[in-house]
Formats: structure tokens, sequence, C-alpha cells
């Protein structure tokens, strides 16, 4: 974080998103980017036969990583345009080739063929950042797998499910948002270099009316940054509508993300699971006994913020005029790297909650306990039918007993519907007979196989993490 408290800073980037992601949309990536296709540009066109020499060629990748932006500052205020500044400085500090940078492109080169590069990378970071959580979820449904609790339909208690059944629910919610990155990554394409109105009409003048070097030109230009094909076609800028896929795609990861964290804080209300809590971490300023899920709030409240951050896309792609306008310009500056960064500080979040989450495993079991004899009815009627009972009447003798159990629960007093049930002749089971049929372990269905079979499906997706502990300060 910067000493400047003086001014606002972002907290996505001083609090919350880590250094990678941050590094990543930090202006010397942006205008080092800049200046590396303003060399690939000077090469494709010098190797096409255009007037430009390799020295300043030389001159052009001696100095992509020395920006002096006081210097751009102060052109960029003369001149009223961001690029043009940025030319200005690079021919300040290459002056044999300052005639040469940026022939024949339109601003939209560099910008927006860097906020592609900068994008893919960003969801191959993404990506990695998924995979360890499902890593990381694959260890603790295994761990959890068999361990039955309390399943909730409405919010109400249902039948039991397993500990680990649960969070291979949340897991398949990230594996699907890791095939939505696959599928953006593989539709996204490169920009090259289009001129004004995407005709490549400053080219064709270039290059002598030559359509075959420009469509070379623009080939060895998107090789140079690992992009096997262009847009077809696109007016000055590319279609706008990649943007869309890509916060949409990010907004995936947000909505996976706030289901799994409300769970938890759900769970923890319950005090069945627990997100980690530092020894000296305090919970609250006055009730010193409190463990808040904080962490799952942040992941919360930041989702919340990429899933309404993702509406900027396609309100702003549904506006372009015809080739071209600017209107976009400010609005993605901010609403697509604060996206970045926003699901960064999310699956970091994420990481550190599974790696320390908690299972209160006899809280757990109590919950089942508690429940566990009215879940079991359906079983207890079938085997008291085996044993001679009217199928009908046994329905009856359970409804009333649960009724008079469940009142008594309500007002504070233990579960009796074993002993309601044992005590009816009707019924035809001991006590003994009832607590047999009373194993959790009997209740959760193919809830093992289920979790097994779900983790050889993402084998392979669990085999790309790397396993890193993410630290993070919270």
């Amino acid at each position: 974080m910067t000493d400047r408290t003086d001014q606002y800073q972002s907290p996505l980037s001083g609090r919350y998103a880590g250094e990678e992601m941050r590094r990543l949309f930090s202006a010397d990536r942006r205008y080092q980017t800049w200046r590396r296709l303003w060399v690939s540009l000077a090469k494709a066109e010098r190797r096409l036969g255009l007037p430009i020499t390799e020295a300043q060629v030389n001159a052009l990748e001696a100095h992509v990583a020395d920006i002096d932006y006081t210097v751009v500052a102060s052109r960029e205020k003369e001149v009223r345009h961001d690029v043009m500044a940025h030319v200005y400085a690079y021919g300040q500090v290459a002056p044999e080739a300052a005639g040469i940078i940026h022939l024949g492109a339109t601003s939209c080169y560099v910008t927006d063929n860097t906020d592609l590069i900068l994008y893919r990378e960003g969801l191959g970071l993404v990506r990695q950042g998924l995979v360890e959580v499902l890593a990381l979820l694959a260890d603790f449904a295994d761990r959890y797998k068999a361990t039955p609790t309390l399943g909730y339909t409405h919010y109400q208690p249902a039948q039991l499910t397993t500990v680990g059944k649960r969070a291979t629910l949340w897991m398949q919610d990230f594996a699907s948002d890791v095939d939505e990155i696959d599928f953006v990554l593989a539709h996204l394409r490169f920009l090259g270099c289009r001129g004004t109105t995407g005709t490549e009409a400053s080219f064709l003048d270039l290059f002598d009316g030559d359509s075959a070097k420009i469509d070379e030109m623009n080939r060895l230009i998107a090789a140079d940054f690992g992009f096997a094909q262009t847009y077809d076609v696109c007016g000055q800028t590319y279609p706008r509508k990649a943007d869309s896929r890509v916060l949409n795609a990010l907004s995936a990861v947000a909505q996976s993300a706030y289901r799994m964290a409300n769970d938890i804080r759900l769970l923890q209300h319950d005090r069945q699971v627990e997100e980690p809590f530092e020894t000296h971490q305090i919970g609250s300023s006055a009730m010193a006994y409190k463990r808040n899920p904080m962490r799952c709030e942040r992941i919360c409240s930041l989702s919340r913020y990429v899933m309404t951050d993702a509406l900027n896309a396609p309100l702003t792609a549904s506006v372009q005029w015809m080739e071209r306008t600017l209107d976009d310009s400010a609005n993605r500056r901010i609403s697509l790297p604060e996206g970045f960064l926003a699901v960064d500080a999310v699956l970091r979040l994420v990481q550190n909650v599974v790696d320390g989450l908690v299972v209160n495993e006899a809280v757990v079991a109590r919950a089942v306990a508690d429940y566990l004899p009215f879940i079991a009815t359906e079983n207890l009627m079938m085997e008291a039918v085996k044993k001679g009972g009217d199928r009908q009447r046994i329905h009856e003798v359970i409804r009333v007993a649960s009724m008079q159990a469940t009142k008594l629960v309500k007002e504070g007093s233990p579960c009796d519907l074993v002993e309601r049930l044992a005590a009816c002749a009707d019924f035809g089971m001991t006590a003994a007979e009832i607590e047999a049929l009373l194993a959790p372990s009997l209740y959760i269905g193919r809830c093992p196989q289920q979790v097994e079979a779900y983790l050889a499906v993402v084998a392979p997706l669990v085999a790309q993490a790397k396993r890193r502990k993410v630290n993070i300060e919270v």
C-alpha cells in the first residue's frame, strides 16, 4: 500500500488483490506493452519492405522499459492525447527511431491489443486461482465424504447428506467457471493493426496495394504476442462484445464464490463449520466472544461488486456507434481491471477459507441426532409394516407422535419420538429395534461414492494446481 494518506487509494490494489494481478494491470505493464507493440509493428513493416532500418528497430527494443512518466504527463497535458504523448516520450529516448514509431497505425492498435493481451493473461491467473480452489476443496471433500450432516432445502432441515458431498456442489460451480474461462480464452482474438475505421487503408497505401503484405503483417504481430487469429472484421476497435464475455466469466466466478461463502456463513451461525480464526483475532469491538465469518463476508461483498460490475460491458457494447465512439474508454479503464482485481481478491480469500475451514464434527453430529428420528420415520414405517403392521395405521401413529415430539422440542425439551413410538402397541417395534435403524450412515445414500466419482471427474483440473499456500491480510 502506498503512503499517500492524503489521497484516495483503491482498496482493490492497496488492500485486497494479490501482487501478480496488481502488476499485470500496472502502468508499467500496460505502457511497456504499448512499446512492445510498436517494436513488433516496426519489425513486421521492415520485414515486409518498408524503409525501416535494423538500427531503428534495435533502438526501440532497447528502450521498452525506460518510460519517463513526467515527460508523458507533460506532453499529454499539452496535446490532450495519451497515445501521442507516449509516442513523443518514446521518441525522446530513441530519437533515431522517432520518425517511424506508430507508422500507419491508429491509437487502438496499442490500446486495444494491449487490453486483449492483459485480459488473456488475467484470465489465465483467474483460471489458476480456480484450479487451486478446486484442489483444496477436493482434499476437503475426500476427507469428509462419509461424514453425515443435516441437509437443508429452503434452509429447513431435510434428509441427510455428507459434509464432503456438499463441498462437491461448490466444486462443480467452480469447475463450470473453468469451462467458461476456457471458452472465452479459446475465442479471444487479436485486433492487429487495422487502421482508423478497420479498412486497413493506410497500410494499403504503405504497401502499394499489396493486400497479402497487410495480412502477413497482422499475422506476424499477432504471433509475436501468442495469438493465432485476429478478428475477421472490425471497426477501429475490437468488438466490445468480447469485454462482455470477459466480465461475464469473472461474474460467474463471483457467483460461485458467493454461493459457497454464503453457505459457510449460514453453517457458521449454527457452529457446524467455521472459517479460519487467528489466535489474536478480534471478532467484535464490543462483544469479545464473537467469531464473525468476516472472510466469507468479504468474499460476498467483493463478489457482489463483480456481479454488478459485469453490467458495464453489455451497456458499453450496445452503444458503440458505427466504427468507433469514445464513450467506452473511461468506463473500460475502470470496469475491466477492477473486475480482475476483485475476482483475484475473491479467489485468494476462498483459498484461505477452504485451506483453514474447520468442521465441528460434534456439533454436526448433534444436529444429525436431533433430526434423525424424524428423518428415519419413512424407514421405520416400512420396517413396522414388514413386522405385520397396517401401513395406514402406522402412518397415523408416526404423524401424531411426530407432532407431539416436535411440540416438546419447540418448548425446549429433548426429542422423545423414539420413546413415543416404542410405547405405542400399534407400532409394533421396541426402542432397541428403532434405535438400530437410527445409524446416520444408513441415511446418506450414495454420498461417499458420489464424492469419489466426482473427484475422478475433476482430477485432471486438480492435477494442474501448484498447491501454493495463500497468505492474505484480512
